[in-house]
């Protein structure tokens, strides 16, 4: 995760946006206001039963768009706690909206929140956590960041 001196590295394989990861999700995401978002559709292999999105994927998302609001405010920041709430059943094969923003600070502690949607109104779940963060130092060297 990091070196020596405890700064967070990016080595471009993280399961959920790295590059490098041929078997991870491939999340791209765009920084506007200082919020994160995502359109991504998630194939069959990422599936739980027919049709849906395994539950474990969709907090993975939650957690990755909430890294990456803080991203989009100038820090890395890793989870230390992490709460998700499932409304209903993502679908796979289909469009879906990934946003996160930053909702307070407290010195190193960030206080984040995520939700996952079709982008018209149907939320599929919805993500809150605090996360510890630090500065960032070379903003355009993130590999999921468009």
């Amino acid at each position: 995760m990091g070196t020596s001196e405890g700064a967070l590295l990016d080595d471009r394989r993280c399961f959920a946006c790295g590059p490098e990861n041929e078997h991870g999700l491939g999340l791209r995401f765009h920084y506007s206001d200082g919020t994160a978002h995502c359109h991504y559709t998630a194939g069959e292999r990422f599936g739980g039963w027919a049709g849906m999105l395994h539950g474990g994927v969709v907090a993975t998302m939650l957690d990755e768009a909430m890294a990456h609001a803080a991203l989009a405010r100038g820090m890395h920041a890793v989870t230390a706690r992490l709460e998700v709430r499932f409304r209903r059943p993502a679908p796979t094969g289909v469009s879906l909206l990934l946003e996160g923003i930053v909702t307070g600070r407290r010195g190193r502690a960030l206080d984040l929140a995520a939700t996952l949607s079709d982008g018209a109104g149907c939320v599929y779940a919805e993500g809150h956590g605090r996360f510890i963060a630090e500065p960032l130092t070379d903003r355009a060297a993130h590999p999921a960041r468009e």
